[in-house]
């Protein structure tokens, strides 16, 4: 059964995180809605579809976000109880570092076990939605995939020129002008309306054209032929990058990368168990950033904390790339930043603990030995 002191510092801790859990959600929702809000403008997604897109897409993110927040909640709680000398009261009634580090313990374990099962099962459900969304967008009639009006699209070095005036809701295109320089006479094409679909094999636009007018002749020449047409239809190929086969690996379920042999996929479960350990791991390097006793540096060892949350994310990317490119071994899996980033805090904060200065006021105290 918790005591009230560990209730205490469990509440502390808590409701902290809990706020910074909200401001981090508001903030990130909100930057989700505005880039959901541009996909709608652009055609790319339904206007009814736009909460639930943006629903998706924070529990996709959410798992990311609560390992930096129970840090920073952790760290603010602490050093708001060290500040108002509540730690160094607690310290003299016999409650040390260890009740500390046990009630944060206590809330870590939870909080990962909750980010634990985001990461492996809502996040990957979530992305394969998202998926799932886009691609049923590509053949609904709100989208236009890649096109936007009052651009001009260049094929083969310039020698095809498109523009599209316009792009209505039924998927229709508005004063399209084509200019046709691959044969050896140019060609013009211009119409007031069109339609567009999308090549699912390929990924190219099909622009079909309308009721138009079609001018074959080159400038200069006065060879010219002009007609009209009820139906022109011309292939536009798709970008490299819009034809790139999207990756599946973060929509898989995480029964599938556990039973799988790539590497690859290794570091994609690791991506997802990295989360739930860094609860654990941040929860064991805040209690020796905080400064208890007022004579300690506060200022170094907030500079260190700012130091340390920023070097543990940064590398947690970077040992993601080594595994999946192969760069570290499988045996040092992409967790190892965890244990160093620990390690360098603890080594940095030795000098200011009391057993280390007991041992160098000890050492500086024993006498000389006199050579005979």
């Amino acid at each position: 059964m918790l005591q009230i002191v560990d209730r205490y510092l469990l509440t502390e801790v808590l409701k902290t995180f809990l706020a910074i859990v909200f401001v981090l959600m508001l903030v990130v929702a909100s930057l989700l809605f505005l880039r959901t809000l541009e996909e709608v403008s652009l055609g790319g997604l339904n206007a009814d579809l736009v909460l639930r897109f943006l629903g998706l897409q924070i529990v996709r993110d959410l798992s990311s976000l609560l390992p930096p927040a129970f840090f920073i909640a952790a760290l603010a709680a602490l050093s708001r109880l060290a500040r108002d000398s509540e730690l160094i009261a607690l310290n003299a009634c016999g409650i040390g570092p260890r009740r500390v580090y046990r009630a944060l313990l206590i809330l870590a374990l939870p909080v990962g076990l909750i980010t634990g099962w985001l990461a492996l099962t809502q996040q990957p459900w979530a992305a394969a939605q998202i998926a799932a969304i886009r691609l049923e967008q590509k053949g609904q009639a709100a989208q236009v995939a890649g096109l936007q009006a009052g651009r001009f699209y260049l094929e083969d070095a310039g020698n095809l020129v498109v523009y599209i005036g316009g792009i209505d809701r039924v998927k229709g295109l508005e004063r399209v002008f084509i200019l046709d320089r691959r044969d050896k006479i140019a060609r013009v094409v211009v119409s007031e309306g069109g339609g567009h679909r999308l090549d699912e094999s390929t990924g190219d636009h099909l622009v079909t054209l309308s009721n138009g007018y079609r001018f074959d002749g080159n400038a200069g020449e006065g060879a010219y032929m002009i007609g009209d047409f009820d139906s022109y239809e011309i292939r536009l190929r798709n970008s490299a990058e819009s034809r790139q086969v999207p990756n599946k690996r973060s929509a898989a379920p995480s029964a599938d990368l556990w039973r799988s042999s790539s590497v690859e996929d290794r570091a994609e479960l690791e991506h997802r168990l990295s989360a739930p350990l860094a609860i654990l791991t941040l929860a064991i390097m805040t209690v020796p950033l905080v400064a208890i006793s007022p004579r300690q540096r506060t200022t170094g060892r907030l500079f260190l904390a700012f130091i340390a949350y920023f070097a543990f994310f940064n590398l947690q990317r970077l040992a993601e790339s080594w595994l999946a490119s192969g760069v570290t071994p499988p045996w040092l899996t992409s967790q190892w930043y965890q244990l160093l980033i620990l390690a360098l805090v603890y080594a940095v904060l030795v000098p200011d603990t009391l057993w280390y200065k007991r041992l160098t006021a000890r050492i500086a105290r024993r006498p000389a030995s006199v050579p005979s």
